[in-house]
């Protein structure tokens, strides 16, 4: 990598991470990220542009707002350096090109939607129905290498010249898996009302499959269900047997109950509170996309492999 550019683009990334903390404030609360400028949440007071450097600021002023001292959140520290370093990895592993670019776009709309599900429960169409647009654009310049695209030319003969049928190739591709993400989930969503009564996911998580399919093509988008599925399933027993470990404890100590009657009790516990927790499955999703334009191929290529 050439230092320089690396270094520029590390720091481009930093100033997307700062802006990307304003779409993670405002668009759950449906406010415009252009006007009025940055300002304190606690006392309004707008924020000075040297209390605005990405990374510097939130360490030098220790967190807190220069004019209240209320406490600033870490995550405004965390989203910029994430994506300062995302942008980095993009160019160390696409090169300076325009899959480079489009990895950039995807992986800071990916960021921006995991910590906004993370911490209000919703994905914004203002971030996944543009990010769909994005995804089925940079298809026609970037090639979705991908199912498709390596089966069809030699099944189908297209009337018009090669580069053409490759932009068209690509192109089906990236809708291809815009359409097996969103169907996917929008199926497992109808399900689980049917056999629960209760929502288990939202048009907003259909939505950003839908994106990640667009940009990533529909090998890559299953790979993404398989893994999300895997790490939410993980996640949602380790939350159930920690809750299970603490109500077993916190139950011994103050009802004074025997170890198994607590466990069996507490397991109850525990397993309503899953029921009713709802977990921010585009956590998951985002997460696992951002692996899969990393590294899927070369997984995918391992496990083929083995068989």
């Amino acid at each position: 990598m050439d230092p320089v550019l690396a270094f520029v683009i590390f720091a481009l990334g930093l100033a997307f991470g700062s802006f990307l903390n304003v779409c993670i404030y405002r668009l759950p609360r449906g406010l415009s990220v252009v006007r009025p400028g940055s300002a304190c949440p606690n006392c309004e007071q707008p924020i000075r542009f040297y209390d605005n450097i990405p990374l510097l600021s939130w360490l030098l002023l220790g967190g807190r707002c220069r004019n209240c001292k209320a406490r600033i959140s870490p995550r405004y520290l965390l989203v910029e350096a994430l994506t300062g370093v995302l942008f980095l990895a993009c160019y160390a592993h696409f090169g300076f090109t325009l899959a480079m670019q489009k990895y950039c776009a995807l992986g800071f709309l990916l960021l921006g939607l995991i910590f906004t599900d993370a911490e209000t429960h919703l994905l914004p169409d203002k971030m996944t129905l543009p990010g769909l647009l994005l995804g089925l654009g940079f298809s026609l310049v970037v090639p979705v290498n991908d199912v498709a695209s390596q089966l069809l030319p030699g099944l189908v003969s297209l009337p018009v010249s090669s580069d053409v049928s490759w932009h068209l190739l690509s192109l089906m591709d990236s809708a291809l898996g815009a359409v097996v993400g969103a169907s996917f989930i929008y199926g497992a969503g109808a399900i689980y009302l049917r056999a629960r009564g209760v929502e288990g996911m939202g048009f907003g998580d259909v939505k950003l499959m839908a994106m990640i399919g667009a940009f990533l093509g529909m090998k890559l988008t299953i790979f993404t269900l398989f893994t999300a599925s895997i790490a939410g399933s993980a996640c949602g027993l380790w939350t159930v047997f920690a809750v299970w470990v603490k109500r077993t404890r916190r139950r011994i100590a103050r009802h004074h109950e025997s170890v198994p009657q607590a466990r069996r009790r507490a397991w109850e516990s525990a397993t309503i509170a899953l029921r009713r927790h709802q977990m921010p499955f585009g956590v998951f999703l985002g997460s696992m996309a951002m692996l899969a334009f990393f590294f899927g191929n070369q997984f995918l290529r391992w496990y083929w492999g083995l068989l």
